[in-house]
């Protein structure tokens, strides 16, 4: 697995390469303080995925995730940040980050939601995922997306994502293979003209 991390804090950064030597199958390919070379970086070091703190100077997190987006949308994006407030919540899931984890998160659970995240999941602080289905609370029932209609396995998959469940976790939920988890996902994504479960949620729920 390999990432970069974008970071400002020295602090933060030291504590991280100390946590990432332990874990040799997750190669870290470079530490940036923010994201104004946000794409010549990824272009030139293509990581799988990427950890993004939000609060940094000339280009932030969430801009630097958008434009992450916009340019290479099969990258992983995990937000890491101090803040919980459902601004900076729902406007880096908007931006397209996969998930939202806080820094106050044990390292394990850190390294758990990188690995979460490889396998197609969602994850999230238990806090910001109450937030975010709170915030969407209400009946999944089928809807017409351009001419298309979410199936009623597919609104029931959707849910499942919505709370944050891996493509593993939602096969053995429904008693169906992997692939097909998989297959289902890529035709919703499709429908809803997104690349990402947190798109796909924030969208759905916003229609």
């Amino acid at each position: 697995m390999k990432i970069t991390i974008y970071e400002d804090n020295k602090g933060r950064v030291d504590a991280l390469k100390l946590l990432f030597e332990n874990y040799p199958e997750i190669k870290v390919l470079g530490f940036f303080g923010n994201c104004e070379n946000v794409i010549y970086e990824t272009r030139t070091l293509s990581p799988d995925l990427i950890l993004m703190d939000i609060n940094m100077p000339i280009v932030n997190g969430i801009e630097g995730t958008r434009i992450i987006r916009q340019n290479f949308p099969h990258v992983i994006i995990i937000i890491q940040t101090i803040f919980e407030d459902e601004t900076n919540i729902f406007n880096a899931i908007q931006a397209g980050a996969q998930g939202y984890i806080l820094k106050s998160t044990s390292t394990t659970k850190l390294i758990d939601a990188i690995k979460e995240a490889f396998e197609g999941g969602a994850p999230m602080t238990p806090s910001i995922a109450r937030r975010v289905i709170d915030a969407f609370r209400k009946p999944i029932s089928i809807k017409k997306i351009d001419g298309f209609e979410l199936s009623e396995k597919e609104n029931n998959i959707l849910e499942l994502l919505s709370k944050g469940m891996s493509y593993k976790q939602i096969a053995v939920e429904r008693n169906i293979s992997y692939h097909t988890v998989n297959s289902h996902i890529k035709k919703i994504y499709e429908k809803l003209h997104v690349n990402s479960a947190t798109e796909a949620i924030v969208k759905f729920n916003k229609l």
